[in-house]
C-alpha cells in the first residue's frame, strides 16, 4: 500500500486555505494533519473547516513527529528562514511561489535542502495553467516557426490587500503575478538563460488616496535573453481593459490568448474540475493569411501535489525543483533594482554548478 504523507500548512490566509488545503485534501498520498496560525480565532475555523489540528505556531508544527511536509503559505519575505529551518529540522518543504526574494536566499536554501537530504519544491502552479500548455504546446509543434518576441500581460483592477501592499514583505503585482509569468516564460526555452533586464515601475496608489500601500501600481519587465530572445512581462493594479494575457511573435505566425485560466475561480466555487475556458479566449493563430483556433488544453493544478506525493515515496521526480525556479527569482531581483537605478540590470540566473 503506498505511503501516506502528513502535511502541515504554515498559514490560513487565501493561499492556506482556498489553495493548498484544497488541492492537499484532493491529493492521494498526502495527508492534511494540521495548519499553523498564532491567531486563537483562526484555529477555531481551522478546525472546524478542515477537520484537522489547529497548531498555536510554526515550531508547533515542526516539533510534531507526524508531520513529513512542511508547506508554506506565509508572507514572501519568511520563506527562506522558515524553510531552512524545516529543512534542518528534517522535514520536507513546499514554499508557495514566490520561494524567496534574492538568489542568495536560494542558494541558500537549496543547499539545506541538500544537506538534510529533503525535498524543497515551489507552488509554481501556473505551470500548469491550461493556457500555458497551450501555448506551450503550440510553440513545441513548431506551429509559430522560431520565437524571438513573447509579451505575457496580467493586469486588474484594485489595490493589493494586507501585507501584499507591503513592499518589505515581498509584495506588489510583479512579485505576486509577474512571478508566475517570468517563470512560465523561463521554462519555455529553460536552456536559453536571461541575460539583461529592464524594469520600469509606477507607483500611484496615492493619486487614489492610499498612500500607505507602497508597493508598485503598474510595472513592466523587459528581459533579454542570451539567445536575443525578448520577453516582456506587464502587471499592473490598475487597469479596466486588460491586454491580451499572451502575445506571441514568431517568424511564421503570431499567437494571441486572451482570457484568465479558469482554475481559480473554479476551484473557489469548490469544483476544480468544472473549469472551462470561454471559446471566446481560445488561442488564435495567424500568418497574416489565415487564421487557426486552438481550444484551451485543460490545466491541471490537481497535479501539483500528487506530484510531490510521488516525489516524497521516491516514485517521481518534482516538477518544481528549487534549482527550476532560481532564474526566477534572479530576474525578479534584477527587476527590483532596475526599477531603483532607471537601467538595465544584468542577470545571474545561473550560478553554474546549480542547473
Amino acid at each position: 500500500m503506498p505511503s501516506v504523507h502528513q502535511v502541515a500548512i504554515i498559514g490560513y490566509g487565501n493561499a492556506g486555505r482556498r489553495f493548498h488545503a484544497y488541492l492537499i485534501g484532493l491529493a492521494a498520498g498526502l495527508r492534511l494533519r494540521g495548519i499553523a496560525s498564532r491567531d486563537p480565532q483562526t484555529r477555531q475555523r481551522i478546525v472546524a473547516e478542515q477537520g484537522c489540528l489547529a497548531y498555536e505556531s510554526f515550531e508547533r508544527a515542526l516539533a510534531d513527529p507526524q508531520v513529513d511536509l512542511i508547506v508554506l503559505a506565509t508572507p514572501h519575505d519568511t520563506h527562506a528562514a522558515m524553510a531552512i529551518e524545516a529543512l534542518t529540522a528534517g522535514k520536507h518543504v513546499v514554499t508557495d511561489k514566490v520561494m524567496c526574494l534574492t538568489t542568495d536566499e536560494a542558494d541558500t536554501m537549496i543547499e539545506a535542502s541538500r544537506r538534510a537530504r529533503k525535498l524543497l519544491s515551489v507552488f509554481h502552479n501556473r505551470r500548469l495553467d491550461g493556457d500555458y500548455l497551450t501555448v506551450k504546446k503550440a510553440i513545441g509543434d513548431g506551429e509559430l516557426g522560431p520565437v524571438r518576441w513573447i509579451e505575457m500581460n496580467w493586469q486588474r483592477s484594485g489595490p493589493p490587500r494586507g501585507w501584499r501592499g507591503r513592499r518589505d514583505a515581498g509584495g506588489g503585482r510583479l512579485m505576486d503575478l509577474g512571478a508566475h509569468l517570468i517563470d512560465q516564460t523561463i521554462q519555455l526555452w529553460p536552456e536559453d538563460p536571461p541575460m539583461n533586464v529592464y524594469c520600469r515601475m509606477h507607483h500611484d496608489f496615492g493619486l487614489i488616496g492610499q498612500p500607505e500601500i507602497d508597493v508598485e501600481s503598474h510595472c513592466m519587465v523587459t528581459i533579454e535573453f542570451a539567445s536575443g530572445r525578448t520577453a516582456i512581462i506587464d502587471t499592473s493594479a490598475m487597469v479596466h481593459q486588460p491586454k491580451p494575457r499572451f502575445l506571441i511573435a514568431g517568424i511564421a505566425a503570431t499567437l494571441m490568448k486572451t482570457g484568465l485560466d479558469p482554475q481559480e475561480q473554479a476551484m473557489f466555487a469548490g469544483d476544480i474540475d468544472s473549469a472551462r475556458d470561454d471559446p471566446v479566449h481560445y488561442a488564435r493563430i495567424s500568418d497574416g493569411k489565415t487564421e487557426k483556433i486552438l481550444p484551451t488544453l485543460a490545466g491541471r493544478w490537481i497535479d501539483f501535489y500528487p506530484n510531490i506525493a510521488e516525489a516524497l515515496s521516491g516514485i517521481a521526480v518534482p516538477w518544481v525543483t528549487a534549482e527550476s525556479v532560481r532564474p526566477t527569482i534572479a530576474v525578479l531581483q534584477a527587476a527590483l533594482r532596475s526599477a531603483q537605478t532607471h537601467q538595465a540590470v544584468a542577470c545571474h540566473a545561473d550560478p553554474g554548478a546549480r542547473r
